[in-house]
């Protein structure tokens, strides 16, 4: 099912793109005294923007079935292909590294909320998860920036590297991009670290409720070995769920977090696109969005499998 759920994704996301007011052709005739209607005529022949909708899918979806994503409406008409993979290195490695930091952290977090729960710690991180949900992430990012980059000076503000770059050692490029890295990281995983680790340690309670918790510890069997091995692994299972689902959020988050502090990256890409009406950018992006949404429910589906043996059974 997952190639007719992404032909209906990408119907839906065309013509939501086409709703909105303005074309590309506005941007490069309104501002310039010079071009009349029958440029801007002349410039909407060459998009393609003269035929109907329906047409113009249909143009878009015979090139995507070729993996040909057209060429960008921006001035320089390079290939929408080209100016992802410039970018998508560096959304993906920044989002492996949130969703490797987001799932090593909350997970301990919650199962530790939910063995104490009630404790001073257990308070403490529900603080925490309740800022995390509050807190809007552009908010965050400026706070950030202003305190360990403006008024501390510890921490770049923008960008991957340094001007001197090019001119460092290979550990000290290592350090320059990490100090780069360090604010968007966080502002990558600070939501989303809050909610997993909320959720982790309510599955937990659920779980070291039931009866063969009750039964593995009357057998004497060690507090570590009960957690870990019986609990652990039956909490993961809704988890592993809303990790699957984190992926194509993180993607999204990025055009956030990439606007703030100026990352080249695809979120960076996808808001210049949406402000230029650059429908083929703008489509090229959605559909790796989307299957990137429809892969993280295929890792969820196998991780479901390799956390309840049930399952492989069944």
């Amino acid at each position: 099912m997952m190639f007719p759920l992404l032909i209906g994704i990408t119907l839906i996301s065309f013509i939501v793109i086409h709703l909105a007011p303005g074309e590309p052709t506005d941007l490069q005739t309104q501002f310039n005294p010079k071009a009349s209607s029958l440029a801007k005529q002349r410039l909407r022949e060459i998009y393609g923007l003269d035929k109907p909708l329906h047409v113009q899918y249909l143009m878009w979806l015979k090139r995507i079935v070729l993996l040909d994503f057209g060429r960008s409406f921006s001035p320089d008409n390079r290939k929408v292909l080209d100016k992802i993979k410039e970018r998508i290195p560096i959304t993906i490695t920044i989002n492996i590294l949130s969703l490797f930091i987001i799932f090593c952290i909350s997970i301990p977090i919650g199962v530790l909320s939910a063995r104490f729960q009630y404790s001073f710690f257990d308070k403490v991180i529900t603080l925490f998860v309740f800022a995390g949900f509050a807190i809007p992430t552009f908010w965050l990012a400026l706070l950030l920036m202003i305190f360990f980059g403006v008024n501390m000076g510890w921490l770049p503000i923008s960008g991957l590297h340094s001007m001197n770059y090019q001119e460092l050692s290979l550990l000290e490029k290592f350090f320059d991009m990490a100090k780069h890295l360090i604010m968007p990281l966080f502002v990558a995983t600070f939501g989303d670290l809050a909610s997993l680790s909320r959720y982790a340690r309510s599955n937990m309670l659920e779980v070291i409720r039931q009866d063969y918790i009750t039964t593995a510890r009357s057998k004497g069997l060690s507090e570590t070995k009960v957690i870990g091995k019986h609990a652990l692994r039956n909490a993961l299972l809704p988890v592993v769920t809303i990790l699957g689902f984190s992926i194509p959020g993180l993607i999204g988050g990025s055009v956030i977090f990439e606007t703030i502090f100026a990352i080249p990256g695809m979120g960076q890409l996808f808001y210049m696109s949406v402000m230029a009406r650059d429908y083929p950018v703008i489509m090229g992006i959605l559909v790796i969005g989307a299957v990137l949404t429809m892969i993280g429910n295929l890792v969820a589906d196998i991780s479901y499998a390799v956390a309840d043996p049930r399952i492989r059974l069944g």
